[in-house]
């Protein structure tokens, strides 16, 4: 768990009464959240309540209906144009906004014809412009950071679901990014197999690296989490520190834990 933070600092994440709607579905309601350099913010809720959808709109993989967030301190999605009317930003102004951030799904999306090491070189050679051998140097930190260094070689179809997982955190942290967000990232996994990536994830925690992870694990959220957000309906129910698992006030939120614990 993180350090208290400064009161002055910027908040690397925040959310200020965002809306977000597909046709006449409106899945997030009016969601105000803010998230603190250096700590962990995990978001519980079943499914449905519109947790990945408000982690997309973070990443800008999708375009928000209303209110705004802003990431270190930027608002994402759209500039201010000089008569003061607001623009859309092109897509190279979302990729450079878009850089700050890694992001790790529920799938690993890894290219099955390129080894694990081949995996994590592609986006700092190809978005980057980085050299390979600085990128192949890169690409051996991160692996061996997530416990892969005996497996540069392996190709996604040799490796177990956990392993294609930890790739796919190296991945993201070899481009560098101020804040992860995890879309439950053990939830297709097998159960013998989560462990090995949470551990990654509470070294990540360890070592001061922002988070916003979506997730059912409990155990994980108690633990590693400064800032607990239990979502249902597309709303924010109940947020607090990780004693709100053990003291829920909203009968909503009590009753999920009760499903779930």
């Amino acid at each position: 768990m993180a350090d208290t933070t400064t009161k002055d600092a910027v908040p690397a994440v925040k959310a200020t009464q965002v809306h977000k709607a597909f046709g006449d579905l409106h899945v997030l309601k009016g969601i105000d959240l803010t998230v603190m350099p250096g700590t962990v913010t995990v978001i519980l809720g079943p499914s449905g309540s519109g947790k990945s959808t408000f982690l997309r709109l973070i990443n800008q993989l999708e375009t928000i209906t209303g209110g705004e967030i802003e990431v270190d301190g930027e608002r994402i999605g759209v500039k201010t144009r000089p008569d003061g009317q607001l623009q859309l930003l092109n897509d190279k102004e979302i990729a450079q906004q878009r850089a700050k951030l890694g992001m790790v799904f529920q799938k690993y999306n890894l290219f099955p014809h390129m080894t694990a090491l081949e995996n994590v070189m592609e986006a700092p050679v190809h978005v980057k412009r980085m050299g390979k051998a600085e990128a192949r140097r890169l690409a051996v930190e991160e692996l061996s950071r997530v416990g892969l260094a005996d497996r540069l070689d392996y190709y996604p179809g040799q490796l177990s679901g956990g392993q294609q997982q930890r790739v796919a955190i190296a991945r993201a942290l070899a481009m560098k990014p101020d804040i992860m967000l995890f879309d439950e990232p053990t939830s297709a996994l097998d159960p013998e197999l989560v462990g090995e990536v949470l551990t990654v994830m509470r070294q990540l925690a360890a070592d001061g690296m922002t988070m916003v992870v979506v997730t059912h694990e409990i155990g994980f959220a108690r633990e590693v989490a400064d800032q607990i957000v239990f979502m249902d309906g597309g709303v924010v129910v109940e947020q607090g520190g990780p004693d709100i698992i053990d003291q829920p006030k909203e009968p909503r939120f009590r009753d999920f834990l009760q499903h779930v614990l």
